[in-house]
């Protein structure tokens, strides 16, 4: 069943890759979708076995490499944190891939698109039940080129390509810092077998490790190696810029790829890793600043933007930053409880912008929307549930949506930490919702209300998605609805350490999640009374008075600047490295390629060979008097040589 579960999405992408043009576009576009749906039924199955009957097992495949003595498995490991994974990517893959029927029906490649869905899935599949290290590192490539591949689907726009290349180089700066990982501690521990490694954690505590005559403490920099591969795979402050340029793909690509599963890598890596940073307090630190930071940087850039995959983008980022400080105050089940919520509702937000998208005739400005609500209600209906859920609002004590429950553990863990940088994320979390709420209201109201800002032709033409489209997103409405409140207890509640077994670690200094529950009235209820006055606000200012949004970004125009502006982050990055390397690359070609190779090569040594042809080539006349001439010419040079050395002996 665990074999079937990672490689029927392989045979998916085989068939479609290498036969859809025989087999045709429906039957490529069924044929992944039907394997990719028994894949998540499989991997509901597997989930409850894991869960409820504690059947944690690893699967042996075959020997992928053995170097004197340096043995690599091929093997699936699953436990309750693989479970987990398992039917999160799986069912967010499944209705992307129903989905994506409907969205890319009018598009020629359609063959192309769903073998990369499912080689994507495969990948991820790969990275989520690795047992080791080095297989971990091969789902972690798989997932990086497939969604290079994705971005880039439509290669024939110079901003994918761009975009594509974007996402690929930043994400190889991460993943070099996850190699030398994953070298350090082969070089520590000697095997890259995670059971192995976890086993010999406590007795390497005090390790150290010696680099250019410094001396370190070898698991602090292990772990900040490791994480450093997590901030590109997720989208992390300082390599966070790939995200909302990765929005050039395809929606259900963004739906897939960049809300729900492969920018969860970088959690999951952290918390299967947690045995590893339990021990080491300044990566723990590291993690929750970095991950604190994120969450509010990217909520203010999401105050501004105008295309509404941007807008979710960015949200994305802040949320995936609110995982990482929960993991950073070693409150792992409050992160894999986020990263689960999130997933219906952030996929269930991208897909039914796709809707909006498709329904506007391919356009994403937001202020050339408004006034379409009654147009597409089922669109409009399941905007309103992500947005309430990624919002977090709900009763205390009553009912929530999802994100209620999963990010307001997620702060008040922060708060229960009772460290300063525990508070810095604490405080910088409330600020994310408040934001949060705003910039997603900002969102609905733009989008919906209003009056229509979009000329008379596409307004004619603004219809609700084909059921093809619609039906698949009420499996992620639903999660959006209950998934809090049904797995509350067993991600963070009593019953989390049955549920979660032996595949978390955690200290038992390190008692925040615990503590989370004790919290005061007002630390809990402070999220929701953000979020309601975050929604307040974008009400006053997009419905009561609609002149306020431009008269307050006259009034701070420079703060507005910095956020409409991304923090200038690409702009600076295109000074301190883009501009530098292609005047680097100038110099080479024009000193190095044009002077030195081209003048001693193809201007030099070569240039004087062709002058020389060209001028022995004059003598090639083609007239035989001029051939016998030239030989009686030689005659006479040779006679006259002969008798010149005769007279001379």
């Amino acid at each position: 069943m665990d074999v079937a579960i990672v490689f029927l999405p392989l045979l998916g992408a085989i068939i479609a890759g290498f036969f859809g043009r025989m087999i045709g576009d429906r039957a490529s576009m069924y044929v992944t979708c039907v394997l990719l749906t028994v894949s998540c039924a499989l991997g509901w199955v597997v989930f409850f076995d894991v869960t409820a009957g504690g059947n944690v097992r690893t699967t042996q495949l075959s020997t992928w490499m053995d170097v004197t003595g340096f043995v690599v498995s091929w093997a699936l490991m699953v436990d309750q944190l693989t479970a987990v994974m398992l039917i999160v990517v799986t069912t967010v893959s499944a209705v992307v891939h129903w989905y994506s029927i409907g969205y890319m029906s009018h598009d020629d490649g359609k063959p192309r698109f769903f073998a990369y869905l499912s080689l994507f899935t495969f990948f991820m599949l790969m990275l989520v039940t690795a047992d080791n290290l080095v297989q971990m590192f091969f789902g972690w490539e798989g997932v990086g080129l497939a969604s290079y591949l994705l971005i880039g689907f439509w290669y024939k726009k110079p901003s994918a390509n761009a975009a594509a290349i974007k996402a690929f180089i930043v994400n190889r700066i991460g993943d070099f810092g996850f190699a030398l990982g994953i070298f350090g501690v082969f070089l520590l521990f000697g095997t890259v077998e995670l059971v192995d490694i976890f086993a010999g954690v406590a007795g390497k505590a005090d390790a150290r490790i010696v680099f250019l005559n410094g001396e370190y403490h070898a698991l602090t920099v292990l772990c900040l190696l490791l994480f450093m591969g997590a901030m590109g795979k997720s989208a992390q402050l300082g390599l966070h810029t790939w995200l909302p340029d990765a929005m050039e793909g395809p929606t259900p690509v963004s739906a897939l790829i960049h809300a729900a599963t492969m920018v969860t890598a970088g959690v999951f890596m952290v918390c299967r890793l947690s045995p590893l940073f339990e021990y080491s307090e300044t990566a723990l630190m590291v993690v929750t600043f970095v991950g604190a930071s994120t969450a509010f940087f990217a909520a203010t850039i999401g105050l501004t933007q105008n295309d509404i995959k941007r807008v979710i983008a960015y949200s994305t980022c802040s949320q995936l930053g609110y995982m990482f400080f929960a993991a950073g105050v070693s409150a792992y089940g409050a992160a894999m409880f986020h990263l689960f919520t999130h997933a219906f509702f952030k996929a269930l937000l991208f897909l039914g912008a796709g809707c909006v998208i498709h329904a506007m005739s391919d356009e994403q400005d937001m202020r050339k929307m408004g006034g379409i609500y009654k147009l597409i209600p089922i669109t409009y209906a399941f905007m309103w549930i992500g947005s309430l859920s990624l919002s977090g609002i709900g009763i205390p004590g009553v009912f929530g949506f999802a994100g209620f429950y999963s990010k307001d553990i997620v702060i008040e863990s922060s708060w229960a930490a009772h460290t300063p940088i525990g508070q810095y994320a604490f405080w910088l979390g409330i600020a994310a919702a408040f934001m949060t709420a705003f910039y997603s209201w900002r969102l609905i109201l733009m989008t919906f209300h209003g009056k229509p800002c979009c000329d008379e032709k596409t307004l004619a033409h603004v219809h609700e998605a084909p059921p093809i489209m619609w039906v698949p997103l009420v499996v992620l409405a639903v999660g959006s609805v209950v998934a809090g409140a049904v797995a509350y207890n067993a991600f963070v509640g009593e019953g989390m350490a049955a549920f979660w077994g032996n595949s978390i670690f955690v200290l038992d200094k390190h008692s925040a999640l615990a503590d989370a529950h004790h919290a005061p009235l007002w630390v809990k209820l402070l999220p929701l009374v953000m979020g309601l006055a975050g929604i307040g606000l974008a009400y006053l200012m997009y419905v009561f008075q609609p002149g306020l949004p431009a008269k307050l970004a006259r009034q701070i125009k420079p703060l507005y600047e910095l956020s409409y502006n991304k923090w200038y982050f690409d702009e600076l990055y295109d000074r301190i490295f883009v501009k530098p390397a292609f005047a680097l690359g100038y110099g080479f070609w024009k000193s190095g390629d044009g002077a030195v190779i081209d003048g001693v090569g193809p201007d030099g040594i070569a240039s004087a060979t062709r002058q020389l042809a060209r001028r022995a080539g004059w003598l090639q006349t083609g007239y035989v008097y001029h051939y016998a001439f030239a030989m009686l010419i030689g005659v006479v040079v040779l006679v006259s040589w002969y008798m010149y050395r005769q007279a001379g002996g």
